[in-house]
Formats: C-alpha cells, sequence, structure tokens
C-alpha cells in the first residue's frame, strides 16, 4: 500500500496551491479518502474528506470556502485545491484512506507534503 503526496512548497499569502495524492496498492474506489494537517506544535486535524464515489465532501470550518477536495477513480489520485491560503494553513499535509469493513478499519497515510505560506 502507498500514498504518495505532492505538489505541496513556500506560496505567498493569497495564493493557491493543489495537492494531489497517487494511491497503489489497494482498492482505492473502495475508500473514503482524507487531508489532514499538522502545524508545528499542534495536533493533526483534519482538513477535508471526500466520500468513496466523490459524490459527499466535508471541509473543517478554517477551510471552508477556500479549499476543494476531489477524486479521480480512474486515475487512483485524490486532490486537495487550496485558494487564498493564508500563513495559518503552514503545516505538513497528509492524504488518508479509510475503509470500514465487516467491523475492521482500514486505514492507510502517506508521508505528508509540507506548504508553508509566507511573504
Amino acid at each position: 500500500v502507498k500514498l504518495v503526496e505532492s505538489g505541496g512548497g513556500l506560496v505567498q499569502p493569497g495564493g493557491s496551491l493543489r495537492l494531489s495524492c497517487a494511491a497503489s496498492g489497494f482498492t482505492f474506489r473502495d475508500y473514503a479518502m482524507n487531508w489532514h494537517r499538522q502545524a508545528p506544535g499542534k495536533e493533526r486535524e483534519l482538513v477535508a474528506a471526500i466520500d468513496s464515489a466523490g459524490g459527499s465532501t466535508n471541509y473543517a470550518d478554517s477551510v471552508k470556502g477556500r479549499f476543494t477536495i476531489s477524486r479521480d477513480n480512474a486515475k487512483n489520485t485524490v486532490y486537495l485545491q487550496m485558494n487564498s491560503l493564508k500563513p495559518e494553513d503552514t503545516a505538513v499535509y497528509y492524504c488518508n484512506a479509510v475503509r470500514r469493513l465487516f467491523g475492521r478499519k482500514y486505514d492507510y497515510w502517506g508521508q505528508g507534503t509540507q506548504v508553508t505560506v509566507s511573504s
């Protein structure tokens, strides 16, 4: 199982970035996908979530209206479009695949990609 994030980097406040997470080694279309982030000295927080079919999304209040999660099940990839970035969005961003089947939770994580918002 592999989740590989990309697209992070340094961006000025007000700018945009698009993160990608390429999945392999499991049946991607059966899993809900999440983006989490962790800033220095803070706990990891859930930023955005999308169901397995891509029909339902949820966002943390702090990013609602600025971030958009989407997925392409044909490409086994989930995306996070981040607009109007703020310095407080600076964090390591992780993608996460989750499935519950017959009472068991399957939970996979990527290695993370750094996003830094600074002038």
